[in-house]
């Protein structure tokens, strides 16, 4: 059982190959074997009924070259004439009937007796009496004594109106044999004809699924580091071009993905550095405080007063690191904001006390244009413009100092903007204004209480509106960071604005 178990595996792939290019072949030559079958089959029956009647059609011809009157003699005279006409029919048996249905044998084909000359039914020689002389022949396969036999049959009429059906009888076999001679050329043809496709399709198949061969050498090199490799397209075939084209898109988004995740877990390596780096700074001031409190500065009032004062402060930079934290990892993760129609400049208006009591020395200007309403959180819009003007106001000298806080309508929505004179961004640092943590001068930072996360909180509530924050600067000429809030998609966004502007 075994060794019979070993054999069959052994000879399932030769019997079931699993490679696609002789897959092919072999079904490809199983539908051409099938299709031959049928059509030698369906020639062999339409040969089998052409052969027997152009054998009747003959036997036909014979019948109707001899006169009706001498078939009528011969049966009434019961003997034979010198002329007569069964010299046309070697190996075959004749009969006659008569008007009467009397059968007369009037010959054999020398092996048989009269006894085993076939006989039809009587409707048979009816039917072939009433016939046309001139239409098809009537032949009947008959199994008899002397084997298969086609029999024909003829209607005949003299001169005085008598007449009768002569019936010619003789074997099938030579006719078998030319059949069998047509079945042996035609599967001698088709054997050549399987075996010529079999040298054809190889080459051909080979050369159609070169394509998916490279594009299988193509998948092979494609790794981890080699994600910027594509599949060639087009390269012939329509299937195996939207396979590549299909391979490619999936290929784009696998290195678009790797790239995103790359970039994400560099983000993550910073954030968590930043994080450390800010968290450290407080920390180590209130451990230095508590240490000098330890040595004995506690009994000092000045010194606990001065101790306690600047571990208050740290800690409340710790408290402000910590909810800005969280609320990154808040929009980060479950993003969610009060939409609701309002105007952007009375949320603004609203700000204005607040904005002068944070400007101290600085003067502050409001160009308030009127906007159609828009879908609106105004306790997340008041924190983006209060985060952008606390940016001002730390690269803003506090002497001429200038920060304008604009709203300007547009055809799709409407832009909040803060503009300051101050000192202005280098165009390299643009582009990274708004990464968690970047700052472009660490020190300056450091003196105002600056983490890096203002802009990018205002960036994440600028995205739950469904708009975008950007910067534009000149080095030494001031900056603008300006916010835009769409439409949504059932506002008219084309509705004119009449209201004057209100400029403070």
């Amino acid at each position: 059982m075994s060794r019979l178990a070993s054999w069959l595996q052994g000879v399932r792939p030769i019997l079931f190959p699993r490679s696609l290019r002789y897959q092919l072949i072999s079904r490809i030559l199983l539908i051409l074997a099938g299709l031959l079958v049928i059509i030698g089959l369906s020639q062999y029956l339409f040969m089998e009924r052409f052969i027997y009647q152009n054998r009747a059609a003959a036997i036909q011809r014979q019948v109707q070259s001899v006169p009706g009157e001498v078939w009528g003699r011969l049966t009434e005279s019961g003997r034979r004439i010198p002329a007569e006409p069964f010299v046309f029919f070697p190996s075959a048996s004749v009969a006659y009937v008569n008007k009467q249905g009397v059968f007369t044998v009037l010959s054999t084909n020398g092996s048989e007796s009269v006894n085993s000359v076939p006989r039809l039914s009587d409707n048979d020689y009816r039917w072939a009496a009433e016939r046309p002389r001139r239409g098809k022949p009537l032949f009947r396969i008959v199994n008899g004594a002397g084997g298969e036999q086609l029999v024909v049959l003829q209607a005949v009429r003299s001169f005085q109106g008598s007449g009768g059906v002569v019936q010619v009888a003789t074997g099938t076999a030579p006719l078998k044999a030319e059949l069998r001679r047509q079945v042996l050329l035609y599967s001698a043809l088709a054997f050549a004809a399987l075996l010529g496709a079999l040298l054809l399709f190889l080459p051909v198949i080979r050369r159609t699924l070169t394509p998916l061969s490279r594009m299988v050498e193509t998948v092979e090199r494609i790794d981890s580091g080699k994600l910027n490799e594509r599949l060639p397209e087009p390269v012939g075939p329509m299937e195996i071009d939207r396979l590549s084209h299909s391979f490619n898109r999936m290929l784009a988004r696998l290195e678009s993905s790797f790239r995103a995740e790359q970039e994400s877990r560099e983000r993550m390596r910073r954030f968590v550095s930043d994080a450390s780096h800010e968290l450290r700074t407080p920390l180590t001031s209130i451990h230095g405080f508590l240490e000098v409190l330890l040595r004995g500065a506690a009994s000092d009032p000045n010194q606990l007063d001065k101790a306690l004062r600047g571990m208050y402060g740290e800690s409340e930079r710790i408290n402000k690191l910590v909810r800005d934290l969280l609320q990154l990892a808040k929009a980060d993760r479950m993003p969610d904001a009060q939409l609701e129609a309002a105007e952007l400049g009375p949320i603004l208006r609203e700000m204005e006390p607040q904005f002068k009591l944070l400007a101290g020395e600085r003067r502050v200007l409001f160009d308030l244009q009127p906007t159609n309403q828009l879908q609106l959180d105004a306790d997340k819009v008041k924190q983006i413009a209060l985060n952008l003007f606390q940016n001002a106001i730390q690269h803003t000298s506090p002497i001429g100092g200038m920060i304008t806080v604009a709203v300007r309508p547009r055809q799709d929505g409407a832009e909040l903007a803060v503009v300051d004179n101050g000192t202005g961004i280098a165009p390299e640092h643009l582009p990274h204004l708004f990464e968690r943590f970047y700052r472009i001068d660490s020190s300056r930072a450091r003196t105002h209480g600056g983490a890096g996360l203002g802009l990018a909180i205002s960036r994440s509530l600028a995205e739950l509106h469904g708009g975008t924050i950007r910067a534009e600067s000149r080095d030494g000429e001031g900056s603008a960071f300006i916010v835009f809030f769409p439409y949504s998609s059932d506002e008219d966004n084309g509705k004119a604005v009449t209201t004057a502007s209100d400029v403070d």
